[in-house]
């Protein structure tokens, strides 16, 4: 098998690695959205994944959806090779099938196909993919956790898309001089020996899968009060977040990083940790208005109606 980079050798991009590890904590939060500049670690940060959650005992396969796929490609289609040498009308299993139960990962997913789209939303919101076609009558569960990951200049998301991603993060250059630095130095030494430096963050891989499956045992024992189901309903209404999905979310990541932190119960602490990532992409924007901007408005927000919702 091709090595993989080491998730905890990955410098910088924090809230991307935590989103992450949340929705593999509890994959009904409904995915990861990582929009930002080009090169910046968006692709080798999920990819890293994969490796972890195998060190964690979690069978979660990392699927890739490639720029341009067919929609034969993602649902699946008639095998033809069983058709034309043994006249056998057999389904051919797609993307769809191999990510179920795991992660289906779409790099430059603001330049997908409309149609696919469309498709992927069906899916989604249904957990099975059905196939009619070429003779075909075949459907499978289709349960996937959903990643994506794009420029945002080479072009907008779909609303309705972008929605379904349960959290969004956004991914920016690091300015920092010796964070680059050491950037460069860990890529370098692992292109020229990737055991090395798997071996330097063995210990560390390790603990971060210790402490992601005891979390997802955890996670259906966190008792989420009634207290913190109001805090996290204000702070969605504060927000002007339209429809009810954002408090869904919120509760679910936040119980989530709760379990994360060896946490029983939920606290305010642990909304406030998710709030910009699960509200971020689910507020009215300004026009022209900056990722950072939006971000910093639901900090602020979360800062002041957690405050006061704790203190009364």
């Amino acid at each position: 098998m091709t090595p993989q980079f080491p998730f905890t050798a990955i410098l910088g991009q924090e809230e991307l690695k935590r989103c992450l590890l949340l929705t593999a904590i509890d994959p009904a939060i409904g995915g990861v959205l990582a929009m930002g500049d080009r090169g910046t670690a968006k692709s080798t940060t999920v990819r890293a994944l994969a490796d972890m959650l195998a060190l964690a005992r979690i069978e979660a396969p990392v699927v890739d959806l490639p720029l341009g796929a067919s929609e034969d490609r993602l649902l699946g289609a008639l095998d033809i090779d069983a058709a034309l040498t043994q006249g056998e009308v057999r389904f051919r299993p797609g993307l769809l099938h191999e990510a179920h139960r795991g992660f289906l990962y779409i790099d430059e997913v603001n330049l997908l196909d409309d149609y696919l789209v469309d498709l992927l939303l069906d899916v989604a919101a249904s957990g099975v993919n059905r196939v009619e076609r070429d003779g075909i009558s075949h459907q499978h569960d289709a349960q996937f956790v959903l990643i994506g990951s794009g420029n945002p200049e080479e072009g907008e998301l779909r609303p309705q898309l972008e929605d379904r991603f349960g959290l969004s993060t956004h991914v920016s250059t690091i300015r920092d001089v010796e964070q680059r630095t050491e950037i460069v130095r860990r890529r370098l030494l692992f292109d020229a020996t990737p055991d090395l430096l798997i071996e330097q963050f063995r210990a560390q891989q390790a603990e971060l899968a210790r402490s992601v499956g005891e979390a997802r045992q955890r996670l259906a024992d966190v008792t989420v009060t009634d207290n913190i189901s109001e805090a996290a309903i204000r702070l969605c209404i504060e927000c002007d977040v339209v429809g009810h999905r954002g408090e869904i979310v919120l509760i679910r990541a936040a119980r989530a990083a709760a379990a994360l932190r060896g946490a029983d119960e939920m606290s305010c602490r642990d909304l406030a940790t998710v709030a910009v990532p699960a509200l971020r992409h689910r507020i009215p924007r300004e026009p022209f208005e900056s990722p950072t901007t939006a971000s910093a408005r639901v900090h602020n927000i979360a800062a002041r109606t957690l405050r006061l919702h704790s203190v009364a």
